[in-house]
C-alpha cells in the first residue's frame, strides 16, 4: 500500500510538472530565479494567507523554496506535497502561528528547514516525523514554550539545531528530544529562558557546539561529565552564572568557552576546573587594568606550563591603560589578542607588548585613540602581521608611527575621524599588502604618502575629503591591484596621477565631482585596468563629439558609470564606448540622456550585462540596431526608459540574452513577434507597465500564459489600466477573435460556394448574364422601353441574323425572294447606324423588327454577336411571350452539337423550324417554293394572340402542311428536334 501511494504521488508530481510546463511558465505569487533551471523559487510580501495557494504553482522540480515576508499564519497539511524534490524551504520572517502535523509530509530529499522570524508557540510531535534528511533545522526568533519529547525523535540526520529567541525554559525536556540524535553538531538555545541545566538524559555524543548566552542560568545543575564531549561552549551573557556553577565539570575538552558579562571569577575558573586557559574567551571578565592583567599571566605561566596560547580576547573589559610589560610575563602568543572594545585612550608604541615575539595579529578596535604617536625609536615587534585601529577617534597619525611593526602586511586604520597623517606616518611598511584608511577626514595625500609601500596591493581611501590626486601620487605603488578612491571631493587628477600603477586592476572614483574624462590620464592603465568605477559624478556633455576616453581600454571588463550629477550625462558622445571590447558589464542607470545612436554599443562585443534603468529623458526610442553587435548579452534592465514601443529590429540580433527588464516603462502593448528572435530568453518582466486589456495585447496574453520555456514573473499581480479591478492574465479575449472567426467562416464559405458553382452558372447561365448586360445598357438608354411601346410601328417585318460566311445565301437567296415580295428586312451591314455601339444596334433592330429570323449553320453556331441575337429574340418569345423568332437551318446539325446551346434547343422544343433544301431533294424547285412559302406566311403571322387562337392556328397550320405534303409528295414533320426530323423535299 505504501508503494502505490508513493506511486501515485509521484504521477501526480510528474503529472503537475508537465501541465505547467505546457501550459504556464507564471506564478501567481513566486518567481523562479533565472539560470536555476527551474530549481530556485522565492514567494517574497505574498499577501495571500493560504501557503497551499502560494507555492501550488511552483514546479515539482524544485530544490530551494523561500517564501518569506508574507501573511501566512496558518500552514496546512501537505502544503508542499508536489514538492518532493525540495533540498531547501525557508519559511522566515511570516505571521505563522500553527503548522499542521503533515505540513511537511512527502519532503523525504528536504535538508534544510528554516521557520525562524515567526510566531510558533507550539509543534505536534509529528510535524517532522517525514524529514528523514533534515541537516538543519532553523527555528529561531519563534514562541516556543515547550518541546515533545518525540518532536525531533525522526531526525536522525539533523546537525543543526537553532532553537534561540524562544521561551523555552525546561532544558531537560529538551535535552530529552535530542538525546538520539547521533548526527548533532550544533544546538543554540541562546536568547531563552533557561534557569539552569538539569537534565535526565545526556547530551549526544555528537554535539560539539553549544550556545546558552542571554538565559538566566544562576546554576548549571548538571552531571560531572554532562559537557565532557562539548568544544565550543557559549554562557556569555548570564549575569548570575558564578564559577561555582562550574566547579566539578569536565571540561577538558573545550576549545572555545565564551564567558562574556557573567559573574565567574577567570583566576577561580582557572583554579577550580580542568578548563584549559588557553580556550578561555576572557572579553568581559572584569580584567580592568594592567595589574590584573599581569596576575593572569603569572597564573598561566606558572600553573599551566603552556609556552605558546594560539588567541587571547580581551574584549569588554573596560581596559583604560595598559603598562610596558603587561604581558610580558605570559606565555607567548602566538596567534590573535583582542582588545576591542575597551576604553583604552592610548597605546603608547605597543611596549605592552613586549616580550610577545610570536604574536601576528593584534586588534584594538573600538577603544577611545585619538592619535598614533612616532615609533622609531622603540623596540621592534617583528612577528606582528596585521595591526588594526577600526572604530576609534584617531585624528591625527604621526611620522613613523609603524616603525616599529615593519613586517605588517594588514594595516586599519578605518573608521577613524583621521584628519592629518603626516608624510613619513607609512615609512618603513615594505611588506604591507593591505591599507585601509577609509571613512575618515583626509583632505590630501602627497607623493611619498605611501613612497615606501612597494608590496601595497590593497589601498583604501574612500569617503575622506581628497580634492585633489597630484602627481606620481601612487607613483611607487607598482604592485598596487585595488585602488579606492570613491566618496570623496575630487575635481582634478594631475596629468601624471597615476603614474606607475602598473598592475592596477580596480579603479574606484564613485562619488567625486569629476566632470571630465581624461583619455590620456586613464589610457595609461589600458594594460592592466579590467574595473572602472565612474559613477555620481559630474561628467556630462552639451555637445556632440566623436572621440572616446577609453580607446585604449581593451582589457576593462566592469564600467560603472551610474546617476552622474546633477542631470546625468545628458548628450551621450556617438563614439563613447569605442575600444572597449572585453567590456562585460556595463552601467547606465539614472542618467538623464536624449537619446542612444544606433552605434553607441557597436563595440561593445563581449558584454553581458547592460543596464539602462532611469537613464532617459521623457519618451525614449530606442533605435533599430541599437543593440545590433551585442549577441553575448544575457541581462538587460531597460526599466523606467518611457519606452511606448520598439520595433523588431531593437533585439534582432540578442540570441544571447536570457533575462530582460522593461519595468515601469509607458508600453501599453507587446507584439511577441518582436521576441522571436530571442532564442535564450528565460526571463522577462514587464511589471508596472500600463498594459491595456484590449484586443491588441490578446496575443501577448495567451503567450505568457502558454509559453513553456519563458518566464513573465508576477503575470498574476498586474491589473488593467483601462479596466480597473481586472486583471492582465484573464481578461476577456473572446471579443477580439469572434468577428475575425466569423468574417474567416463567411469567407471561406462563400470562396468554396463560388468555386463550386461558377464553372455551372458559366456553362449554364452565361448567355443569359451576358444579355441581362447588354439589356440594362439599352434599359439604362431609355432604348428598350421606347420600342416595347411602339409595336405596331415596326420599323421592319424581319430582322435577319446571320453570320458574314453565309452572306451568299442571304443577298442570293433570302433577300430577292422577302424584299421582292414586299417584306421590309433589316441587315446589319446595310441597316446598322454608323458610330453607334454595336449592342444598342442589335438591340434596336431585334425590337424595331416585327420578327428575327436566325439562318442557322455552323458558323452562325461559332459567332458570339450570333449567339447575342438569338438570345434577345428568345427573350421576347419566353419572357414577353412575343412570336417573334424563326429558325432557318441552311445545313444539318447533329443533335449533340446543338446540345451545348440551351436557349437554341429550347425554341427547337417550342417552335417550328424550317430547313432550307439541300442537294438530295429529288425536286429542289417546288422544295424552295414551299419553303418560301411557308417564311412568308410565318412573316405575316401576328407576334401576340390568345392561347386559344395561338392553339387553332397551329393546328390549321398541321393540317395545310399535311395538305400540301400530300399533293406534292413531300413531306413536313413538325415534331421537336429530339427526334432529329427536319423539313425534308424529296
Amino acid at each position: 500500500m505504501a508503494d502505490s501511494a508513493c506511486r501515485e504521488l509521484i504521477l501526480k508530481a510528474v503529472f503537475i510538472c508537465l501541465l505547467k510546463l505546457a501550459f504556464s511558465y507564471s506564478f501567481r505569487s513566486c518567481i523562479e530565479i533565472p539560470d536555476s533551471n527551474h530549481k530556485t523559487f522565492r514567494c517574497i510580501k505574498c499577501h495571500e494567507p493560504d501557503i497551499t495557494t502560494i507555492v501550488q504553482d511552483v514546479f515539482p522540480t524544485a530544490t530551494n523554496l523561500t517564501v518569506s515576508r508574507s501573511n501566512t499564519t496558518f500552514v496546512q497539511g501537505r502544503s508542499f506535497d508536489h514538492l518532493s524534490n525540495l533540498t531547501c524551504l525557508v519559511l522566515d520572517v511570516n505571521h505563522i502561528v500553527e503548522i499542521h502535523k503533515d505540513a511537511f509530509n512527502n519532503l523525504h530529499q528536504l535538508q534544510i528547514l528554516n521557520l525562524s522570524c515567526n510566531r510558533v508557540s507550539s509543534l505536534h510531535r509529528d510535524v517532522f516525523s517525514d524529514l528523514h534528511n533534515l541537516t538543519q533545522l532553523l527555528l529561531g526568533s519563534n514562541k516556543l514554550n515547550n518541546t515533545d519529547m518525540f518532536l525531533f525523535s525522526k531526525l536522525t540526520n539533523l546537525q543543526i539545531l537553532n532553537l534561540r529567541r524562544n521561551n523555552l525554559k525546561n532544558f531537560s525536556a529538551l535535552v530529552e528530544c535530542i538525546a538520539n540524535l547521533s548526527s548533532l553538531i550544533k544546538l543554540d538555545l541562546s536568547f531563552n529562558n533557561l534557569t539552569t541545566l538539569h537534565h535526565s538524559h545526556r547530551l549526544p555524543e555528537s554535539l560539539a557546539r553549544l550556545y546558552l548566552s542571554n538565559n538566566k542560568l544562576y546554576k548549571l545543575g548538571c552531571d560531572k561529565s554532562f559537557l565532557m564531549y562539548v568544544k565550543v561552549l557559549d554562557f556569555s551573557d548570564n549575569k548570575k552564572l558564578s564559577f561555582e556553577a562550574f566547579q566539578g565539570l569536565n571540561l577538558e575538552n573545550i576549545t572555545y568557552l565564551r564567558l562574556r558579562f557573567t559573574n565567574v571569577s577567570a583566576s577561580k575558573l582557572l583554579t577550580h576546573t580542568n578548563v584549559r586557559p588557553w580556550s578561555i574567551d576572557f572579553s568581559g571578565l572584569k580584567l580592568k587594568d594592567s595589574r590584573a592583567l599581569s596576575s593572569l599571566c603569572f597564573f598561566l605561566q606558572h600553573h599551566h606550563k603552556k609556552q605558546h596560547i594560539p588567541k587571547m580576547f580581551l574584549k569588554g573589559n573596560s581596559i583604560r591603560a595598559l603598562k610596558n610589560n603587561t604581558f610580558y610575563h605570559c606565555p607567548n602568543f602566538t596567534g590573535v589578542m583582542d582588545l576591542s572594545r575597551n576604553e583604552m585612550k592610548t597605546t603608547g608604541c605597543l611596549q605592552f607588548l613586549h616580550g610577545q615575539n610570536q604574536l601576528e595579529s593584534l586588534k584594538l578596535e573600538h577603544n577611545h585613540l585619538t592619535k598614533l604617536m612616532s615609533c622609531n625609536k622603540t623596540k621592534n615587534l617583528y612577528s606582528l602581521r596585521s595591526l588594526s585601529y577600526r572604530y576609534n577617534r584617531i585624528l591625527q597619525v604621526s611620522g613613523f608611527a609603524f616603525s616599529n611593526t615593519p613586517k605588517l602586511t594588514n594595516l586599519e586604520l578605518n573608521i577613524n575621524i583621521i584628519a592629518y597623517m603626516d608624510h613619513k606616518a607609512l615609512s618603513g611598511l615594505k611588506d604591507l599588502v593591505t591599507l585601509r584608511l577609509d571613512n575618515n577626514l583626509l583632505t590630501d595625500v602627497y607623493n611619498d604618502s605611501f613612497k615606501d609601500l612597494t608590496s601595497l596591493k590593497t589601498l583604501n581611501l574612500r569617503n575622506n575629503q581628497i580634492a585633489v590626486i597630484f602627481n606620481y601620487t601612487f607613483h611607487s605603488l607598482s604592485n598596487l591591484s585595488i585602488l579606492d578612491l570613491g566618496g570623496n571631493k575630487i575635481t582634478q587628477l594631475k596629468p601624471h596621477a597615476f603614474d606607475g600603477l602598473h598592475s592596477l586592476a580596480n579603479l574606484y572614483l564613485d562619488r567625486n565631482r569629476l566632470n571630465m574624462i581624461d583619455s590620456s590620464l586613464f589610457g595609461k592603465l589600458h594594460a592592466t585596468l579590467q574595473v572602472l568605477d565612474l559613477q555620481d559624478n559630474h561628467i556630462r556633455y552639451l555637445k556632440e563629439h566623436t572621440y572616446s576616453p577609453f580607446i585604449n581600454m581593451s582589457r576593462l571588463l566592469d564600467l560603472k558609470l551610474d546617476a552622474q550629477k546633477p542631470n546625468g550625462i545628458y548628450l551621450l558622445p556617438r563614439a563613447f564606448f569605442r575600444g572597449l571590447t572585453s567590456l562585460k558589464s556595463l552601467y547606465l542607470t539614472n542618467n538623464h540622456i536624449i537619446g542612444f545612436g544606433d552605434e553607441t554599443f557597436d563595440d561593445l562585443k563581449n558584454l553581458e550585462f547592460l543596464t539602462l534603468v532611469d537613464s532617459c529623458v521623457g519618451i525614449a526610442q530606442l533605435k533599430p540596431g541599437i543593440f545590433k553587435n551585442l549577441r553575448k548579452l544575457k541581462m538587460l534592465f531597460v526599466e523606467n526608459m518611457g519606452i511606448k514601443s520598439f520595433s523588431k529590429e531593437v533585439f534582432g540580433n540578442l540570441t544571447g540574452l536570457k533575462t530582460l527588464h522593461l519595468n515601469r516603462n509607458a508600453m501599453m502593448s507587446l507584439d511577441i513577434s518582436l521576441l522571436d528572435n530571442l532564442t535564450n530568453l528565460t526571463y522577462i518582466d514587464m511589471r508596472s507597465c500600463p498594459l491595456s486589456c484590449g484586443c491588441q495585447n490578446s496575443d501577448l496574453q495567451n503567450w505568457t500564459v502558454s509559453n513553456k520555456r519563458l518566464q513573465f514573473p508576477y503575470l498574476y499581480n498586474i491589473t488593467c489600466q483601462d479596466h480597473p479591478g481586472s486583471y492582465f492574465h484573464n481578461f476577456d479575449t473572446n471579443v477580439c477573435y469572434l468577428d475575425i472567426e466569423l468574417y474567416l467562416y463567411s469567407l471561406t464559405f462563400t470562396f468554396t460556394i463560388l468555386l463550386t458553382l461558377i464553372p455551372f452558372l458559366y456553362v449554364r447561365l452565361y448567355w443569359k448574364f451576358k444579355y441581362g448586360y447588354y439589356v440594362f445598357r439599352s434599359w439604362f438608354g431609355e432604348q428598350w422601353r421606347r420600342l416595347r411601346d411602339q409595336e405596331e410601328n415596326y420599323k421592319y417585318d424581319a430582322f435577319v441574323s446571320y453570320n458574314s460566311a453565309d452572306e451568299d445565301w442571304v443577298m442570293e437567296q433570302l433577300l430577292p425572294n422577302l424584299e421582292g415580295s414586299s417584306f421590309r428586312l433589316c441587315l446589319h451591314h446595310r441597316d446598322f447606324e454608323l458610330g453607334r455601339d454595336i449592342v444598342d444596334n442589335i438591340v434596336a433592330a431585334v425590337y424595331g423588327s416585327r420578327k428575327t429570323i436566325c439562318v442557322v449553320s455552323q458558323s452562325f453556331l461559332r459567332s458570339e454577336w450570333c449567339s447575342l441575337e438569338i438570345q434577345l429574340a428568345s427573350y421576347r418569345l419566353f419572357q414577353e411571350m412575343q412570336d417573334v423568332l424563326l429558325l432557318v437551318f441552311l445545313e444539318p446539325i447533329p443533335k449533340r452539337q446543338l446540345s451545348t446551346y440551351h436557349r437554341m434547343r429550347k425554341v427547337m422544343l417550342k417552335k417550328t423550324y424550317l430547313q432550307w433544301p439541300g442537294l438530295n431533294c429529288s425536286d429542289p424547285s417546288s422544295a424552295k417554293e414551299l419553303f418560301w412559302n411557308q417564311l412568308k406566311r410565318a412573316l405575316r403571322s401576328s407576334n401576340t394572340g390568345s392561347q386559344e387562337e395561338q392553339k387553332m392556328k397551329e393546328e390549321n397550320d398541321q393540317k395545310r402542311q399535311e395538305k400540301d405534303m400530300e399533293e406534292t409528295e413531300y413531306f413536313v414533320n413538325q415534331t421537336p428536334i429530339d427526334e432529329e426530323v427536319y423539313y425534308l423535299i424529296p
